[in-house]
């Protein structure tokens, strides 16, 4: 790479020389023949030499260009920079990551060196080995702004992986098990004794959430390493924690046809299913390199204090730390991954209810990642497998199973996108003075999308602590014989499961159709597709009434994306160690109160109130969607012996 590089930059200064030439030689032409531009006359140049004034005129443009980059550089680095010697000329260090000296599971690893060059222009280009976007000038900024920009980014992402490996790799006193669930909690007076903050101090306001989670994953590291680089991927690898990404900007693309060394700027929406926590916009660096044979890993780190781009927030409610995951291949195709999540967060705009789930990493902590990562996988794998497990619907063919689990995740995914208000869709959020204080009302038009019925959307959703685990609050609400204690769809009675595909060992997560009794011989019957998902950080119950005829063409292997539904359901997370108070009527031997364990539900339901998009919102419309979710929270309630 430095001889490549070192090319790199000949061939650049030879043509700033040819440049250079060029303009000398049209600056002697005009020299000859000076003109006063006062009167138009011939001018007296009087002293000064040809060269001196050539040198005057090229000092003025080179100091102007200098003001302009060390402004840059001063809004990286939080002071302002006087020269542009001073922040240029320190060699990057080598920075050497000791992968695993015994601890954390890393035994056997040497040490690896992870020093990259770092030019005057990272992005240009370098050869076919290290494949890069060129660098743009669209906004007026220039190319050494350009390349200094890029070199910041790449020392950004060099620390970033530095702090990223050590984090995985250390133990005590940098890593510590909590009292409560045994979790490892990160010490923050040694995080700081051990790193300098890479992307500057934490603002005022906000509060430190730090995860580590590890767990094998049936995947090799180069399937996950190229899932993680994908943004498309990425998204489809973790549905319910992704809203939206996209990759913004692709500096590296990899060595040697490899992701080695590529580096990436994204941007993503990542949420917790309940609309009492706010969707995280992020602007990050994605930073991918090899480490040794089978060990890869793979960092993001925040860029909001180095660029100011066009799809930022206009409020940063949260900064990621240097987080991601170190993967390393196991003997058995499987992985052992090492996840770490560290976030400076506004805890002001989330709920009370969620806070304490959050302060414990379990809304978005490495626990969820891993714990998503390993049912997606263990999924993906039942798929490719050519034997059908003995719970399957053995009538269904090849193509009818694809068919269903891809119309399955448009549900789950448009379900998702309902309860959190992001971007995905254009929502509309209604303050109506006789909705429920934590009931958060939405309207959409659906127009010309053959996967929806057109008219107008609303979307209700809210979140209630319930004293019941989340194991058996999922078993509930999955269970098609129980259905008729909560849900007026089921006409009262029992449910019958028509198909059931699944997706994981545990019977929770899979796909059905489930057919709803008639009450009399003039009703149809209806059907109703639905998907459940459960793993370590939570559990989801997402279903949509569907069409008969549309579903047999799914069922026979037809194109899903014909069928309209607009869905609803639940998700259920733990409620967080000490989110609820104790128990005031339950006492220890020690005679201080119990703490009452439980689950947050969201519950949540899409409605075509209109069939015309251009209609108005009623507000009958929205008071029976309000009482709806009321109704159920209640049945909910009473089925499980709930106290108000």
């Amino acid at each position: 790479m430095k001889t490549q590089l070192e090319r790199h930059e000949n061939s650049i200064l030879r043509q700033e020389n040819d440049k250079l030439r060029a303009e000398n030689m049209s600056i002697r032409d005009a020299m000859r023949n000076p003109i006063c531009t006062n009167c138009g006359g011939p001018a007296i140049i009087g002293d000064i030499s040809l060269e001196e004034q050539h040198l005057r005129i090229e000092n003025a443009r080179l100091k102007d260009e200098l003001d302009r980059v060390c402004a840059l550089a001063g809004k990286f680095l939080g002071r302002p920079i006087s020269s542009l010697a001073s922040s240029m000329a320190p060699a990057m260090p080598s920075s050497s990551l000791e992968l695993g000296v015994g601890s954390n599971g890393f035994g056997g690893l040497s040490t690896v060196a992870t020093t990259l060059p770092l030019g005057p222009d990272f992005g240009g280009g370098i050869s076919s080995t290290l494949p890069v976007a060129p660098p743009t000038s669209t906004t007026g900024v220039t190319g050494l702004e350009r390349s200094l920009e890029r070199s910041m980014f790449l020392e950004l992402a060099l620390a970033a992986m530095d702090e990223l490996v050590k984090m995985a790799q250390n133990d005590e006193p940098l890593w510590v098990r909590s009292l409560e669930g045994g979790r490892e909690i990160l010490n923050l007076e040694e995080y700081m004794r051990t790193f300098t903050p890479c992307i500057g101090m934490k603002p005022n306001g906000f509060v430190t959430e730090s995860t580590r989670e590890t767990g094998m994953v049936i995947i090799n590291s180069l399937a996950l390493v190229e899932t993680l680089m994908d943004s498309n991927r990425w998204a489809e690898m973790f549905p319910c924690m992704i809203a939206r990404t996209s990759t913004t900007d692709v500096i590296s693309s990899g060595m040697g046809g490899t992701r080695n060394g590529a580096l990436q700027l994204m941007h993503a929406e990542l949420q917790v299913l309940s609309p009492l926590v706010p969707v995280r916009e992020v602007n990050f660096l994605r930073f991918c390199k090899q480490h040794a044979e089978g060990v890869w890993a793979v960092v993001d780190v925040s860029i909001d204090t180095i660029r100011d781009t066009s799809v930022a927030p206009t409020f940063v409610n949260c900064r990621r730390l240097p987080s991601g995951c170190v993967v390393q291949d196991m003997p058995n195709g499987y992985s052992k991954v090492t996840w770490v999540e560290h976030a400076e967060y506004d805890e002001s705009a989330v709920h009370q209810l969620y806070r304490p789930l959050l302060s414990s990493g379990m809304g978005f902590g490495a626990q969820r990642w891993v714990a998503t990562l390993q049912r997606q996988c263990e999924c993906l794998a039942i798929l490719m497998s050519s034997t059908v497990p003995t719970r399957d619907h053995t009538a269904i063919t090849a193509g009818g199973r694809r068919s269903m689990l891809k119309l399955a995740q448009r549900m789950t995914d448009n379900f998702c996108a309902g309860v959190c208000a992001s971007t995905v869709h254009k929502w509309n959020k209604l303050c109506a003075g006789n909705v429920d204080e934590d009931v958060r009302v939405m309207t959409r038009k659906s127009v010309d999308d053959p996967g929806e019925p057109p008219g107008i959307v609303l979307s209700a959703a809210t979140s209630v602590w319930l004293p019941v685990s989340p194991q058996r609050l999922f078993d509930f609400l999955r269970d098609e014989r129980l259905r008729s204690e909560w849900d007026i769809l089921s006409n009262g009675g029992p449910m019958q499961e028509m198909a059931h595909i699944a997706k994981g060992q545990d019977h929770g997560n899979c796909v059905s159709l489930l057919r709803a009794s008639a009450m009399n011989a003039n009703q149809s019957s209806m059907l109703i597709l639905q998907e459940t998902c459960i793993d370590a950080a939570g559990s989801l119950v997402v279903y949509a009434p569907v069409d008969i005829p549309a579903m047999h063409v799914v069922m026979n292997g037809g194109d899903s994306a014909y069928v309209a539904l607009l869905p609803s359901g639940f998700a259920i997370v733990p409620d967080g160690p000490g989110s609820r108070g104790p128990n005031s009527g339950a006492h220890t031997n020690s005679g201080g109160p119990n703490r009452v364990s439980g689950s947050l539900l969201t519950v949540a339901f899409q409605i075509l109130v209109n069939s015309l998009p251009t209609a108005k919102l009623t507000v009958e419309s929205v008071e029976t969607v309000n009482n709806l979710i009321s109704c159920t929270v209640q049945k909910i309630k009473a089925a499980l012996h709930c106290e108000s």
